[in-house]
């Protein structure tokens, strides 16, 4: 399997997560942490799309999603390009407010669709570019790719955690 493929194969996985975890819950589910101090299923979904779309828009060299159109408004969040969820307090993981599950599920998709499509385009020289010099060693497109992902799976599996303890 080459490593466009595979990393294609990954980020498809991603796909499925999100619709399991959202179905069926409300918008009070959605901000009801699972203990004081903890994130949000909101939250941790919401910040899935955040890391992906803030790191990939980067390396892509385009726009956010978050910044057009009404995705920031559908959480109750400015649509600061900034802000993706790194470093928030507890206030700031409870000012996620999504007016529905829906909302959520829009964002995450159309930032996940726009990846897989960029992904398809790379060759395998192109994950040796190296997109952030910031860290030591700096950090490879083909490493930042996975990072993202990385984040976004165990995300997906706190949100499907939090979702477990609803009600409990």
């Amino acid at each position: 399997m080459q490593t466009i493929s595979l990393l294609n194969e990954l980020y498809g996985r991603l796909a499925p997560l999100v619709p399991e975890v959202l179905d069926g819950l409300s918008p009070e589910d959605l901000v009801a942490p699972p203990s004081d101090g903890a994130n949000t299923i909101g939250w941790l979904v919401w910040h899935m799309g955040r890391v992906q779309d803030h790191h990939l828009a980067d390396v892509m060299g385009v726009e956010q999603i978050w910044t057009t159109g009404s995705h920031a408004a559908s959480v109750g969040l400015d649509a600061d390009p900034e802000n993706n969820g790194y470093g928030n307090t507890y206030e700031q993981v409870l000012a996620v407010r999504p007016e529905s599950a829906a909302a959520l599920a829009d964002y995450f998709s159309a930032v996940l669709r726009r990846s897989i499509a960029w992904i398809e385009t790379l060759d395998e020289a192109a994950l040796d570019r190296v997109v952030d010099t910031r860290w030591y060693p700096p950090v490879t497109l083909g490493v930042r790719l996975v990072s993202v992902a990385q984040d976004g799976l165990e995300h997906a599996g706190q949100a499907a955690y939090a979702r477990g303890m609803l009600g409990r």
